[in-house]
């Protein structure tokens, strides 16, 4: 039988949920193929995989889409590794960098700025790494995943995403989620969900596994991160994609 390829991010966020997938019996049934966020939604979208941890904003332009199983990346309030990062205050932001590793997080600022925050700064795509070196001055960046963990310790204003869309929603946040754009096979799919359910279950070696001295892990994979798509977070899902398809 031909293995279902699927997409994962190699962030230390996702780690709880590929924990289970390298182990049998689902491993045996699946190819682990890594990169980030954005890129794991083109391949998605070009067929170079079955299913992906995808941004949930790529959502709308994919042709049909099923969501697989029930974990996902998500926040109740406060993400910690998805900011605009700054060294002065919101309204003094003249230009914005946005994270060329990102598709979610790019449209959940946009908004922010324009619907809530009410700032219109120049905004720069980024190409590559090198765009964090320019985060300085009256220029601030989005940032997400471990490298935001990184900037914490850089930037002085931090405007954390997750916060800031409970504040105007009350709602949590789906950042990624497991998608297929073809239905795959209802055993397939219970032994999948069952692999994510093992790593929230050995969290404190997942954090062993990852000496990481930049952020405490424990509080980053237990009060930050929530992985469980509950329906709570599928209504806020359902919000966010409601919010960029108004535009």
């Amino acid at each position: 039988m031909d293995k279902i390829r699927v997409g994962i991010v190699n962030y230390l966020n996702t780690k709880p949920l590929i924990y289970g997938l390298e182990k049998p019996p689902i491993s045996n049934q699946i190819e682990l193929v890594g990169d980030y966020p954005a890129r794991v939604a083109e391949m998605l979208l070009k067929g170079e995989i079955d299913v992906g941890l995808i941004p949930v904003a790529v959502i709308p332009q994919l042709p049909s889409y099923h969501i697989v199983g029930n974990y996902c990346i998500g926040t109740e309030g406060e993400i910690a590794s998805v900011a605009l990062f700054s060294e002065v205050p919101m309204q003094e932001i003249e230009q914005v960098y946005l994270d060329y590793q990102s598709r979610t997080s790019v449209a959940l600022l946009k908004f922010l700025m324009k619907e809530y925050w009410g700032i219109n700064p120049k905004i720069i795509h980024a190409e590559n790494e090198e765009y964090r070196q320019e985060i300085k001055g009256t220029t601030a960046g989005l940032v997400i995943g471990d490298r935001a963990l990184e900037q914490r310790k850089i930037s002085t204003f931090i405007y954390d995403l997750g916060s800031e869309w409970k504040k105007i929603t009350g709602l949590p946040f789906v950042f990624a989620a497991w998608v297929s754009i073809k239905e795959l096979p209802a055993e397939f799919v219970r032994l999948f969900d069952e692999a994510n359910a093992i790593g929230l279950e050995h969290i404190d070696e997942i954090i062993a596994e990852n000496s990481y001295t930049l952020f405490d892990l424990k509080k980053y994979y237990t009060l930050h991160l929530s992985y469980h798509l509950d329906e709570k977070k599928k209504k806020g899902m359902k919000r966010f994609l409601e919010v960029i398809n108004e535009k």
